[in-house]
């Protein structure tokens, strides 16, 4: 394999089982990228974010999301940090969980099979739910299969240096927050998904196979096994499911369903408490290193916050994420401006504006982040606009291929 000599003299080349790693020298970066090279081939190929694999061979995980991929882009002496702040975690953090025995169940808001009114209890839950929309549906299923991947996020929760849980049982607060954010978490996807089969509503089947081909395809959202980079991600992630369960209940209860906007409202609650607390680690990192958070916080957002399920499938059509994404704007579900909103309530929470002593790079890096949201606004009007002009419609298989207008 030939290399250029400009390649040969910023990175250390590294092969390992078919692997070649290149780590870049710069001692500022820490940035090591990892492609995975055919044994048959003498070309290297790298290939582009966020485009599909094509292949001939069935799908066996769902889409394949194939990029050049930054792994373990924190400096090592960064580790010592977050375990120094096992104590700061214990005390700080893992309060922000609460007690299963203080905590609600999915079985606490469904009908109950062993009682006699069940049937009758049921016959109530599927009126109710003929009130609502297809394209409220479309908006319920598709987050009900967000949080239904919760594996992938555990998954990516243990891929950060220096708070992942080693061994599977890890008795760190860093492990402990993790497991237990997991357990609670958990219910949600539980709930909707009861709540979905017994209204009648929709294609359960079509709903389970995109949930296997979503979990299979797992999740790459650029964090780098940075913790950084990890818990401002969470941070924005979770107040993103905030909203839009938040708007999900208040919609449920416009079409006069009470039970699912309670359903959905206490969703909002957990994710709420759940955003609280990722929020706080990442501020207490501001305190500690306010450069290096700085320039992380400006690094995802240069990298755009992908959606947890960006790469959903339903075995035939390999756009129903942006299809769902459509709706749930047209709906006000979850919409650009609440992406923007987002950015601004973390930047007045980490009061990011206020930030001094920052070097000439981070006061670049904040500069950037601050004037972000307007520009997100001006961009999206455009393509509001844009799109108005050219009306679309999409087939969900989730409601029996009922076709909705996306504009």
């Amino acid at each position: 394999m030939a290399l250029s000599a400009n390649v040969l003299g910023l990175y250390v080349v590294k092969k390992d089982a078919g692997i070649i790693t290149f780590c870049r020298k710069m001692p500022a970066d820490y940035y090591s990228r990892s492609i995975r090279m055919n044994s048959s081939q003498t070309q290297m190929s790298i290939a582009t974010p966020s485009r599909e694999l094509k292949t001939q061979t069935p799908r066996i995980g769902g889409r394949v999301e194939l990029n050049a991929q930054v792994t373990h882009s924190m400096p090592p002496g960064k580790i010592e940090m977050f375990q120094s702040l096992q104590d700061w975690a214990e005390a700080n953090i893992l309060p922000f969980l609460k007690p299963v025995e203080r905590s609600w169940q999915p079985q606490d808001f469904l009908p109950d099979p062993s009682s006699d009114a069940f049937l009758e209890d049921l016959k109530e839950l599927r009126m109710r739910s003929k009130e609502l929309p297809p394209e409220y549906m479309v908006c319920l299923v598709g987050d009900m299969i967000t949080e239904e991947a919760l594996p992938t996020y555990q998954t990516m929760l243990n891929t950060l240096d220096g708070v992942r849980d080693e061994t599977g049982a890890s008795s760190t607060a860093w492990a402990r927050w993790t497991r237990a954010w997991t357990a609670e978490e958990n219910r949600h996807g539980d709930l909707l998904n009861m709540y979905l089969y017994l209204s009648g509503r929709v294609n359960m089947r079509a709903i389970e196979k995109t949930t296997q081909y979503l979990i299979g395809s797992g999740m790459d959202p650029r964090t780098e096994n940075n913790p950084y980079l990890g818990f401002i991600y969470t941070s924005f992630q979770e107040r993103a499911t905030f909203i839009s369960h938040g708007n999900t209940a208040r919609q449920a209860k416009e079409f006069g369903d009470l039970r699912l906007a309670q359903i959905c409202g206490t969703i909002a609650a957990d994710e709420r408490r759940h955003e609280n607390a990722y929020s706080k680690i990442v501020e207490k990192l501001f305190e500690l290193d306010p450069d290096g958070t700085m320039l992380c916080f400006e690094d995802m957002m240069r990298k755009k916050i992908s959606m947890p399920a960006h790469l959903m499938y339903d075995g035939c059509d390999s756009e129903i994420f942006n299809n769902f994404s459509t709706i749930a704007q047209k709906t006000g579900v979850y919409t650009a401006k609440d992406y923007a909103d987002i950015l601004e309530h973390l930047i007045r929470r980490w009061n990011v504006d206020k930030l001094s002593a920052l070097s000439s790079r981070g006061q670049q890096a904040q500069d950037y982040v601050c004037g972000l949201a307007a520009r997100i606004r001006k961009l999206e009007e455009r393509a509001q606009a844009r799109s108005a002009k050219m009306p679309r419609t999409a087939a969900f298989s989730w409601i029996f291929n009922q076709e909705l207008a996306l504009v």
